[in-house]
Formats: C-alpha cells, sequence, structure tokens
C-alpha cells in the first residue's frame, strides 16, 4: 500500500475545496503487468495526478479521458492492453500500446464527490489509520439482466448490500474467506440473470517496522521504510538520541528505560524489527524481550559472533524454536556497500523479502512468474439452494 498517505491527503484536500476528482482503480491483469490489481491513482481536475497504476504508459491517457468517461457519474471500466497487436473491432479495448509486454490491464474509474463518501476511500482511511485489515468486493462486469451495476460494492462487517440478495450471501461468504486468507481473487457469479464478475480485494495494513536503536544509522532506515509506507516505531533507552526532531518522519519515537516496565507485544507482534543499538546491554535487553514475542521478522545488527554471545547471555530458556526462526543475523542482503543509506537498503530488501516469502535473490535466476497468476473462479448460483444472510 505504498503511496496510500499520499493519496488519501490529496482525496482530503480535494473534499475540503469542494473538487471532484477521478480515482482509477486496477481491478484486473491478465498476463503481464506493472502493478498488480488494488493499485490506485487519483485524477484531480486540477494539478498533478497521484499515485500510478502501470509503469508510467497508462497514466497520461487515463488522465486525459477520465473526465469525460465518468461523466454520467456512473464507473466504467477501462480495459488496456501491452500486447504488440490486438484484434481490431474490439470494442472493450480502449487503447493497444504495443509494448510487447503481452498483458492486459482493467482499470475502473469511478468520480469522487466532494460531499458524497465513497465506501472504498473510507474502508482504506480506516485500514491506514486503524492499522487492521478488511476486504471489499467490487463489481467490475455484469450482465444487462443483472439487478448489480459496475461499481457496486460489499465490504466487511456492516454495510450496504447487494441488490441481488443470493448474489449478496455468495459474495459476503466469499469476502470472509478473502479476509482469512489475506488475499485478493476474481470471481464470476452465473445465475439465471447471466454473469457477474466480482473483484475480491484484501487491505492489508501498512508493514509496521519497530527499530531498536536510535542512532545515526537508523535515520536512513526511517527514510527509507517511510517511501515505501511502512509504520514505523523508534526506540532507544538514551533520551538524547531518540528524538522526534532526530526522525520527523518517524509514526513514534519513544525512549523506554531498560528497568522500567514495557509491554512490547502490541508494537511488534506480526512486525518487522531491527535491533540496532550498537550498546551490548541495550541489545542483549531488547533482542531478548523480542524474541518472547511473535514479530514477523528480527534481525539484529553486527558481527555474528557478537549476535552468538548475544543469544547465549539471554539464554536457551528465554528462546523459542518459532522466535529463532525469524531471526536474522547479521542482518541485511549481501548487497556490498558501508554507508549507513547502503546499509539502510540491504536491512529493507531483506524484510521486504522476508515479508513476501521471498530470498532475495536475483530476478534472472528466478525460473517462476514474479507474481502469481491471479485465476477466475467460476461459482453458479442456485436460488432454491442459496443460504441468503
Amino acid at each position: 500500500m505504498s503511496g496510500l498517505n499520499d493519496l488519501l491527503c490529496a482525496i482530503e484536500n480535494a473534499a475540503r475545496q469542494g473538487e471532484e476528482s477521478v480515482l482509477a482503480t486496477v481491478v484486473k491483469v491478465e498476463g503481464s503487468a506493472y502493478r498488480r490489481p488494488g493499485a490506485r491513482m487519483l485524477i484531480p481536475f486540477h494539478g498533478r495526478t497521484i499515485g500510478t497504476v502501470s509503469g508510467g504508459c497508462l497514466e497520461q491517457d487515463l488522465a486525459k479521458k477520465a473526465w469525460w468517461l465518468t461523466e454520467s457519474g456512473e464507473p466504467v471500466v477501462r480495459r488496456y492492453s501491452t500486447g504488440a497487436t490486438e484484434d481490431e473491432g474490439d470494442e472493450q479495448s480502449a487503447l493497444t500500446f504495443g509494448l510487447g509486454c503481452n498483458g492486459t490491464v482493467f482499470v475502473m474509474l469511478e468520480r469522487l464527490r466532494a460531499k458524497a463518501p465513497s465506501m472504498a476511500i473510507e474502508l482504506l482511511r480506516q485500514v491506514h489509520d486503524r492499522l487492521q485489515p478488511a476486504a471489499i468486493a467490487t463489481v467490475i462486469a455484469t450482465s444487462r439482466r443483472s439487478s448489480v451495476r459496475v461499481g457496486d460494492r460489499v465490504v466487511t462487517g456492516a454495510g450496504p448490500a447487494l441488490r441481488d440478495p443470493v448474489l449478496n450471501s455468495a459474495v459476503r461468504r466469499a469476502l470472509r474467506k478473502t479476509l482469512s486468507d489475506k488475499k485478493s481473487s476474481l470471481r464470476l457469479y452465473t445465475g439465471p440473470h447471466g454473469e457477474v464478475e466480482v473483484f475480491f480485494e484484501y487491505l492489508a495494513p501498512p508493514p509496521r517496522l519497530v527499530i531498536f536503536g536510535a542512532g545515526h544509522d537508523a535515520q536512513p532506515l526511517v527514510r527509507m521504510s517511510k517511501l515505501l509506507g511502512w509504520h514505523v516505531s523508534v526506540i532507544d533507552s538514551r533520551s538524547h538520541f531518540a528524538r522526534p526532531e532526530r526522525f520527523p518522519q518517524a509514526d513514534a519515537v519513544i525512549v523506554a528505560d531498560l528497568d522500567g516496565a514495557f509491554d512490547l507485544a502490541p508494537l511488534i507482534n506480526d512486525a518487522a524489527v531491527a535491533v540496532m543499538t550498537h550498546s551490548y546491554r541495550q541489545d542483549r535487553h531488547w533482542l531478548g524481550h523480542v524474541l518472547q514475542g511473535a514479530p514477523a521478522y528480527v534481525g539484529q545488527l553486527g558481527p555474528r559472533e557478537r549476535t552468538e554471545r548475544l543469544l547465549d547471555d539471554i539464554g536457551p530458556r528465554r528462546l523459542t524454536v518459532a522466535a529463532l526462526q525469524t531471526l536474522h543475523f547479521p542482518m541485511g542482503l549481501d548487497l556490498g556497500g558501508d554507508a549507513p543509506e547502503s546499509v539502510a537498503l540491504s536491512i529493507l530488501a531483506e524484510m521486504t523479502a522476508a515479508l513476501h516469502l521471498r530470498n532475495g535473490g536475483m530476478l534472472k535466476h528466478r525460473s517462476k512468474p514474479i507474481y502469481p497468476v491471479d485465476l477466475l473462479v467460476c461459482e453458479g448460483l442456485d436460488t432454491a439452494a442459496a443460504a441468503i444472510e
């Protein structure tokens, strides 16, 4: 969800000034594409666009045509091909770029009105602010006989329902699965009133990074992680280091006494953690407490021998197998370079790979596709047997 904060700020500014804007969202990808479903771009009436939906090849055309395409006020889905050729006479094809990427990108365009709240934007704001995941279902294609329309939505929890009760029941079941699987998907529902295609989007909260250590080398790590849209906390027992003015981009800068009671669980559970205080006493204290929690990644800065000595001092009784499996030392990928910015890049690269269950190797050595293939799940709607919620 990189760039989400900029997108939300731009939407809030437009609403505050009473101006409309157009939101472009990638809702479906076939073949190769630079961005995946869920990528968003805001097209204001005045000024530059915010965000990207491609590698730069679609943005100009979308910005040029978004306003007249949504002139009716109804959401529309535009199809773009990046293949070398495209069949002539395809009414659904908006533009063929001939880039040879052999991909097709479907982008939904919808007007955002200043005084009419958007269900999608409100949910995105909640996920960003509360750091809690959510899921949203969006109708992206439908037959003329259907009672639902492109742009109709259902969200997790309470909210508006689709006009077709049988379809609404099926969509809510799939929404719960989307949230539990933590994975977006596409589903095609077939029933008496034709076909309806729905994009189920898993909205993950921003990744959280907790840095123990407020030294100079923590500063570029904070800046780079914020560039990716991460939520960052910096913790140190030294008040002259842990100062907000030294980390203006951090979401929290905390001075924590080593002898005081401090509940780390809410901060570190499911988060990426970097222990880099350059103080043996502090590193031993924080690493020992972190390894008793449930972080997604733990990195310890420093030579291997030093970390092994830290683990010996912490003691095996305080270490679990699950915690040790998340521990990386020395922390970072082998990128070379010893400047603080190079070290930060190495650390953040390894964290990103670990959180995405990748090994951080070179893509030229990867035999599998970079991104998983988006499969279309087909489901029949049985009006007699469906459990209507």
